[in-house]
């Protein structure tokens, strides 16, 4: 077993070796291999809430994303999806434990409050690079002799206005720790019409450094274009905007500003198909263009980041 996954409470201080069991292993665990049933018996169905903080430190800004456990189960369930076959799940696993920390569990009775921080990243074998950089309060109570998770506030900046911090990489170099802590983007709430697609309709970007990528397709490097299919083209063009974005030292997770180019827009729904699977909530704001584009070229993008 590595550090990163042994338990920092003795068994002797039972109620927080327990709660840091259900928070930190058996989560992660259920999470690596996308199967929910191996932790849905942690969970007080009755009464059970989550609040999305949406990365804001402004309570005004929360939102009531999780009025149910059912709720919550399908967005921990897709998210846990879209890491399957990415990555080896005892890496994926490792990748987690690196990235978590739990070390403050305040017990009252049978009431506790968790502080659980991500501080990470895990690189996916197709090249991806998904940052982790948030924190969650767990509200857990002791019923019938054990701890159940009773709710939580969820994805709070970490840290809460403190500097960014610096790690060694672990897990082998598949997660990183110490991650920024926290980027230059955050969604404020907002409302929009109900057939919007993968983007954000608003954001805030807090000053820093600015990295702007030229328009890129879906060419390989000896100039040829790489498909006549437009799915795969979108994904070749995707990749080479995260290869550009890397050479900045920038991730998705720093885009902002998205601007899309299709020679068609009949095939927008495929696009936005393969789109969900590179940017990373908070989506940017985006503007999608039907045009004429270089021979053979059937969609370009163009992508703005900015980085603490």
């Amino acid at each position: 077993m590595s550090t990163s996954m042994a338990n920092p409470f003795p068994a002797g201080d039972s109620d927080r070796h327990e709660i840091w069991n259900m928070l930190v292993r058996r989560d992660i665990e259920a999470f690596a291999t996308n199967d929910w049933e191996r932790h849905a018996a942690d969970f007080l169905v009755d009464g059970f809430f989550g609040i999305d903080a949406g990365r804001s430190g402004n309570p005004d800004s929360w939102s009531a994303a999780f009025p149910d456990l059912e709720t919550y189960r399908r967005d921990w369930s897709g998210f846990a999806a879209k890491s399957q076959g990415r990555l080896a799940p005892e890496a994926l696993r490792e990748a987690h434990f690196a990235a978590t920390t739990l070390r403050d569990i305040d017990v009252r009775g049978d009431f506790a409050v968790a502080h659980k921080k991500f501080d990470g990243a895990v690189c996916y074998d197709d090249g991806e690079r998904e940052s982790f950089d948030w924190q969650t309060l767990y509200l857990c109570r002791r019923h019938e002799g054990r701890w159940w998770i009773a709710g939580f506030v969820g994805f709070l900046p970490n840290p809460m206005g403190g500097p960014t911090r610096e790690r060694p990489d672990g897990a082998g170099g598949r997660a990183v720790a110490g991650d920024r802590a926290r980027h230059a983007k955050h969604a404020p709430a907002s409302e929009q019409h109900v057939t919007a697609g993968p983007y954000s309709p608003v954001l805030d970007v807090r000053p820093g450094t600015l990295t702007v990528i030229s328009g890129q397709a879906a060419i390989d490097p000896d100039g040829s274009v790489s498909s006549s299919d437009f799915a795969e083209q979108s994904h070749h063009t995707l990749r080479n905007c995260l290869d550009q974005l890397a050479a900045a030292g920038c991730t998705a997770a720093d885009v902002f500003k998205v601007n899309v180019y299709v020679t068609d827009l009949a095939n927008w729904p495929a696009f936005n198909e393969v789109y969900r699977d590179y940017l990373p909530e908070p989506r940017p704001v985006r503007t999608a263009v039907q045009t004429a584009l270089l021979e053979g070229l059937l969609v370009e993008v163009e992508m703005w980041a900015v980085r603490p």
